[in-house]
């Protein structure tokens, strides 16, 4: 089959899925979008929150969403698309540096902090704690507010 003809057939695909999406109701936002959790990925709370999983010890992506997701109780979730670009970023700052698991087949890259990653870390543990700590005031202030 012509290359051409499958991705003509598959862009077609894509434009009748997003005309059909468009003509349904909106959705309530998703974690994802929800203005919390997007500020928390915006402030390098992500990148802060990986490097200090792999500074522990040897982790692997799948792993690292499990934990972040578990850490925040589900607040801060993390889905493959995001985290594998950003595991690819710090690996090509020299961040971090994987090694699969099985070098002759592709199986878990495990990540592991270099000396780059740890200056890194420290960079990062400054500049996000005062976000942070501006959060946990705002919704200790809520609870207050709502429930005395």
């Amino acid at each position: 089959m012509p290359e051409s003809s499958k991705r003509e057939r598959s862009r077609a695909a894509v434009r009748d899925a997003v005309a059909h999406a468009g003509a349904t109701e909106p959705k309530a936002p998703s974690r994802g979008q929800d203005p919390l959790s997007g500020e928390l990925r915006r402030r390098e709370v992500l990148p802060l929150l990986v490097l200090h999983l792999i500074a522990a010890g040897p982790s692997y992506g799948n792993q690292l969403m499990e934990r972040i997701a578990g850490m925040t109780e589900g607040v801060l979730t993390v889905n493959p698309n995001t985290m594998y670009p950003l595991l690819r970023r710090l690996e090509a700052r020299g961040s971090i540096e994987g090694q699969w698991e099985h070098p002759e087949r592709r199986t878990r890259r495990f990540y592991s902090i270099t000396d780059a990653g740890q200056d890194e870390y420290s960079r990062l543990l400054e500049d996000v704690r005062p976000f942070l700590d501006s959060v946990a005031r705002s919704i200790d202030e809520i609870v207050r507010e709502v429930y005395g």
